[in-house]
This record gives C-alpha cells, structure tokens and sequence, in this order.
C-alpha cells in the first residue's frame, strides 16, 4: 500500500513539474503601438500579472510603425514564441500582419484596434477584444437622462452641447450612441447643437462650445457629451465662461483621465459630473491569458469580446478605480 501510494505521489509530482515545466516554455508577445503611453503601460502590468499567476513568459514591445511592427514579428518567431497580441499603429497592415505571424508560425490576437483587410472590413478570423464605442456612448447617456431626471429639468428647457470630432468614426460611434438615449427618453432633436472641434483637446472643445453657448444664449440648462474627457471639460469651460452656473450643467465624459479626476479633486463640485472610465484591466490581463489557454489547451478565444466602460461620479471615483484595478 505504500508503495502504491508512493508511485502515486510520484506520478502527482511528475505531472505537476511538466505542467510548470511546459508553462515556463511558453512564450507570448505583447505589442502595443504607443508604449509611453499609460493605457498601454497599464496593459502590460495587468498582462504580466497573468504571466506570473499562469508561469509563461511575456514579451513586451513598442512599435510604432509597420516596419516595426513585421521586425517585432520576426523577433518573436526568433525567440520561439508561440503566439502575440498586437495593437497595430495602423490597422491597415491587418493583412500584412496575419501573413507575417502565419510565417513564424505564431498565433494571432489583437487587442483595442481591429485588424481590416484592403477593402476597410474587418478581418473577422483573428481573435479580437475591443471597446464597444456605442456602448459606453448609451452608459454616457443613461447616465445623463437620470440626472436630468433628478434634478427635476424639463428637457424641452434643456440644451445638448454635442462635442464633435466626426473624421474618427470611435468618436462618433460614442457621440451618437449617448444621443440615442437622449432621444429615446424624449430630449427634443432641435435642442441638439453640433460643436465641431479642430483637436480632441480641452482647449479645442472650448472654442467649439463657446460658440454654441453664445448663439443660443436663452438656453441657461446645458448637457455635454464627446469623444473623451477632454471634449467635455473644454464644453464645462466654456459655460463658466459665459456664466452658466456648475448646478446647470451635466457633462460627462469618457475615459478617466487625470483630467477627469482632478476635476473631482476640486474643492467645488463643477458642471463636469462624471466620467465613464474605461478599464486597461481586461486587455491587458485577459486577452494574455486567453492567449495562454489557446496555446497551452487549445482553447480558442471569442473572435470577438466588446468592453465597456463603469460610471465614476465624485462621490464613487475612488472606489470605481479600485474596482477596475487602475488603483
């Protein structure tokens, strides 16, 4: 009996240490397009927290061109990787992308920005997780129809500062998603002002707003939504610029930038209500870890997995970010 026991103990043992031995084995690229950047830096630290918890090993790049990019590839093959995840500086390179990794034997996941073929469709083959636009567009205005309902505002009274960047379809899949809400509950159509801004800055988004605010100057409620957190701090700038007071605007903007959250570090709540953050959490940690599954248990991903983003209020910032592990 204990020999038996032994010999199972043994054959425990043996299978544990090929596991550990064949996850130390794997290899997995991480390409991202803009390396200095904190979302991308954040994808890499919640990627390396599913290397170390599985046991494989991650390789991070930056490449900020197609000529890095198939270089980045080649290194990889080089390396024995088995497989990576990319963020392409320009999604054009998709068919560029999947011949290289095809060639060095590597499977083939993106994460944010979609591959397309020539003709601008998706290649809809390559595993892909990505940010749902109009979704978090809806969240803004869900979010801005209870709040004019709270505050008890006729919306026929109320006017609609729509911050426009409409040469990037994402900012307008956003826009136009929280507009939908807005229209779906009733908000006059009319009462929507478009304010096209030349850059996606504050600064830009001021100049646009102001316009608005100043040609329709018998409108004294105001609601704001954009491309990302900047759009709509510039359209909450421009209202205390011609003297709308914070209780008569609802901006909420999209992201959680610093600039968003040193919005809700003042000591006075402002017209900037809050903000849909969007996680780095799942694109980095997850996607590395589906990447894992499919090359150590053949367990193919979703061709494709949508995110999206959680309200974050003055009030609940703090406990948002903590919940999305950017704390």
């Amino acid at each position: 009996m204990r020999f038996i026991k032994a010999v199972a103990l043994a054959g425990t043992v043996a299978i544990f240490t090929a596991t550990s031995a064949f996850a130390a084995d794997v290899k997995i690229g991480f390409i991202v397009k803009q390396p200095e950047e904190p979302w991308f830096q954040d994808e890499w630290k919640f990627a390396d927290e599913a290397a170390k918890e599985k046991g494989f090993t991650l390789v991070k790049i930056g490449a900020q061109d197609g000529e890095k990019v198939q270089s980045a590839i080649d290194n990889l093959g080089a390396q024995g990787a088995q497989g990576f995840i990319i963020c392409t500086p320009d999604v054009k390179l998709g068919p560029g992308i999947v011949a290289k990794a095809a060639a060095n034997d590597l499977k083939l996941m993106t994460v944010d920005d979609r591959l397309v073929n020539a003709d601008g469709s998706p290649i809809e083959d390559v595993p892909h997780m990505g940010i749902s636009a109009t979704k978090i567009g809806e969240a803004v205005g869900e979010a801005i129809v209870a709040e004019i309902k709270k505050r008890g505002w006729d919306m026929k009274e109320v006017g609609a500062i729509r911050v426009s960047y409409d040469q990037l379809p994402t900012a307008v899949d956003r826009v136009e998603g929280a507009l939908s809400v807005l229209k779906a509950n009733g908000f006059p159509e009319a009462n929507i002002f478009d304010a096209p801004q030349a850059k996606t800055d504050t600064e830009a988004a001021l100049n646009a707003a102001t316009v608005v605010l100043n040609k329709n100057a018998g409108i004294k409620k105001w609601v704001a939504v954009g491309l990302n957190d900047e759009a709509v701090l510039g359209a909450v700038r421009a209202t205390e610029t011609v003297g709308i007071p914070a209780d008569s605007m609802i901006g909420i903007g999209i992201g959680g930038a610093d600039s968003a959250i040193n919005e809700f570090k003042k000591p006075s709540a402002t017209g900037f209500f809050g903000t849909v953050i969007i996680s780095p959490k799942r694109h980095g940690y997850e996607t590395a870890l589906n990447m894992y599954e499919w090359i150590a248990n053949d367990k193919e991903p979703e061709k494709l997995i949508l995110t999206a983003g959680q309200l974050a209020l003055r009030d609940n910032y703090e406990a948002v970010r903590k919940e999305l592990g950017i704390e």
